[in-house]
């Protein structure tokens, strides 16, 4: 089955500011930002992505094409794929709390909702978390399937969004109520990597800052394809990666 690696977007300027950035224009990312997008994008080199799926603000959309940028030595630039804008990974809209300071936000009766039953928040003029989760998996869901059936099993591809909505679709993932997406870290330029299945999704890497992302590249395999066993966890944990860090 294919494999979607989820990237937040590197710091931005809102970010340092502590801001509630949400949709507004203007938050590009900050120096910090920009060399954590150049060194996440390296880490990527050598995984021949067969998609690049961005959130259309400014801060994902930068990030994504730094990554699009960096070719690796399989010659990734000479076939790299286009950049597709899908208004579903978007950043959450946050109402009238969009553009005011965290600190100030702490101190709104909503905030306890958001941060302790978070099914429940309705941002002032805004989403609710429920509503970002739904559009969320249905944009990767369609994008997997449809990858699949274009590329096959093997399809590695990437998809550039925000902190709130990985978290969102890590909680999906692994079972979990959106009530506990607040006990899942997303950190600036972080890689999230999920498989889903035929019957369920499996979450393969979480907030990985630093690792090597190399193993996810597609191995030759031989005999039986990963298709026909990837719904069934193994039991007692199995191997893992092998020596060469793929498979």
């Amino acid at each position: 089955m294919p494999t979607v690696l989820l990237l937040r977007h590197g710091r931005s300027t809102a970010n340092t500011a502590g801001v509630l950035a949400g949709r507004a224009p203007g938050v590009l990312l900050d120096d910090v930002g920009r060399a954590q997008v150049e060194a996440v994008a390296r880490r990527l080199a050598a995984v021949p992505l067969a998609a690049v799926v961005s959130s259309p603000v400014q801060r994902c959309l930068d990030t994504a094409e730094a990554v699009r940028a960096v070719d690796g030595p399989r010659g990734r630039l000479a076939r790299r794929p286009g950049l597709v804008v899908d208004e579903r990974l978007s950043e959450c809209d946050y109402g009238s709390w969009t553009g005011r300071p965290i600190k100030e936000l702490v101190k709104e009766k909503e905030w306890a909702v958001v941060q302790q039953h978070p099914s429940a928040a309705q941002f002032p003029g805004g989403e609710a978390l429920r509503e970002v989760q739904a559009r969320a998996v249905e944009a990767l869901r369609e994008h997997d399937a449809r990858l699949r059936r274009e590329v096959g099993d093997d399809a590695v591809w990437l998809a550039c969004t925000h902190g709130d909505v990985i978290k969102a679709l890590v909680a999906d993932a692994v079972g979990s109520h959106l009530d506990t997406f607040q006990r899942i870290v997303a950190d600036p330029a972080s890689v999230t990597a999920i498989r889903y299945t035929a019957t369920r999704p499996f979450l393969l890497r979480l907030n990985d800052t630093g690792g090597d992302l190399a193993g996810f590249a597609p191995a030759k395999r031989r005999g039986r394809s990963r298709t026909a066993d990837s719904s069934d966890a193994v039991v007692g944990g199995g191997a893992g990666a092998a020596p060469d860090g793929r498979g």
